[in-house]
């Protein structure tokens, strides 16, 4: 087990734009991986994973090394050190890496662990935050699962085979992966791959979704022939699925603001052979006029802090603030109002978070109901999909039924 310094390099200049730069993890790393070819997947895997675990780590590592922000190179090398002192990784003789205390980093990490704010490696605010949310205990559970790796969790695409046999194909590319038993439809790896560059998603078998995400779709309800809304569709992971379950039968408006996400979902519908699918950009009111009281289903998988989704994008949690928690739910309050009116009677509306806070989720859905838009809605069903609890991201569900 050693350390390759190109693969350290490539590292310390993705922390770089993470931090000092305020780019997104997600598209740093996608870049970084494809800037030598030479690298094989083990080499991809340490410097995703390794970005991704100083990235979720950063307040304690940084605590650690004594260093605080704006981070120069010397600074971001030096937690470096401290990430590869806890794992175990015998320091090669670089200059980079000269004199780095050893001892201190592993008695500094046990001294400081005792605090939530550096173990759980959290902002003051958001700590405080949770806290009062969702009581101390739970909160404490929920912040621990947050900071796990999450697995890699496929959904066999319904329109084009079944689990048993999507599993079968990916074991012909040396591709292992387990049933959940809860989750029909999804498949979890034994091991990360990069599955995007296999035969069985080139031909749309299967597309990446995290368990929890996939109880969305079938908690909507939808059949074949409806008329179903998916209003903040974005790229589409969530109105493919429910393409699947309508067996592409009926008609499924996609709508979001943006364009880009709306190609993007018709190149993903293409590949995954969903032919029921309408994009439309949201570019004034006219186009939420135009359906009102027109669906069967209105999806509205709301824009939202995206604290249940922490283990995939640990750099949000230093991306947020209390000033953008405000506006969200204010924007979401909105959103429900206005996208509600979609619904027919006799309809439903289902919303949507990868939140956590009751702020986002049950209370934003009691401040609807208590509304002038609402009086014509009753809560059908409401569920939580807790990281502690079930192992995935954190979600929440309501659906309600619009009156005859």
């Amino acid at each position: 087990m050693r350390l390759h310094k190109n693969l350290v390099f490539a590292v310390i200049n993705g922390l770089t734009q993470i931090f000092n730069e305020e780019k997104y993890a997600d598209k740093v790393i996608a870049q970084l991986l494809k800037s030598d070819k030479r690298w094989g997947s083990r080499d991809r895997g340490f410097i995703a994973e390794t970005v991704y675990e100083i990235v979720r780590w950063k307040r304690l590592y940084a605590a650690i090394a004594e260093v605080k922000e704006p981070f120069n190179r010397d600074d971001l090398w030096r937690i470096f050190a401290v990430w590869a002192t806890l794992r175990g990784y015998p320091l090669p003789d670089w200059k980079s890496l000269e004199g780095t205390p050893t001892r201190r980093i592993k008695g500094k990490f046990e001294s400081l662990r005792k605090e939530r704010k550096y173990r759980e490696s959290i902002p003051d605010w958001l700590d405080a935050l949770g806290a009062k949310s969702l009581g101390e205990k739970k909160w404490e559970k929920e912040l621990s699962a947050l900071n796990t790796m999450a697995p890699v969790v496929l959904r066999a695409n319904a329109l084009r085979t079944l689990p048993k046999l999507l599993r079968n194909a990916l074991i012909d590319e040396n591709i292992t992966t387990q049933f959940l038993p809860k989750y029909p439809s999804a498949l979890v790896l034994d091991e990360r791959s990069n599955v995007f560059s296999t035969e069985a998603f080139k031909k749309g078998l299967f597309e990446v979704q995290d368990a929890a995400s996939q109880m969305v779709a079938p908690f909507t309800e939808v059949a074949s022939g409806m008329r179903v809304i998916d209003a903040c569709a974005g790229a589409g992971g969530k109105s493919l699925h429910l393409a699947a379950l309508m067996q592409n039968k009926g008609q499924l408006i996609a709508l979001d603001i943006h364009q880009y996400k709306l190609n993007e979902l018709k190149r993903r519908a293409k590949r995954a052979g969903a032919h029921n699918i309408e994009t439309r950009l949201i570019d004034s009111s006219k186009v939420i006029k135009k359906l009102q009281q027109s669906a069967d289903r209105v999806l509205i998988d709301a824009p939202c802090s995206g604290l249940g989704v922490l283990r995939r994008n640990p750099d949000a949690k230093w991306k947020l603030n209390e000033d953008f928690i405000t506006r969200i739910t204010k924007e979401q309050e909105q959103i429900l109002t206005t996208y509600a009116q979609m619904v027919k009677p006799g309809g439903k509306l289902i919303y949507v978070t990868c939140s956590i806070l009751p702020q986002e989720n049950e209370e934003q859905i009691s401040r609807f109901l208590d509304s002038e838009n609402g009086k014509y809605f009753t809560l059908e069903k409401e569920t939580h999909m807790w990281p502690a609890v079930h192992g995935f991201d954190g979600f929440y569900m309501a659906r309600l039924q619009r009156a005859n």
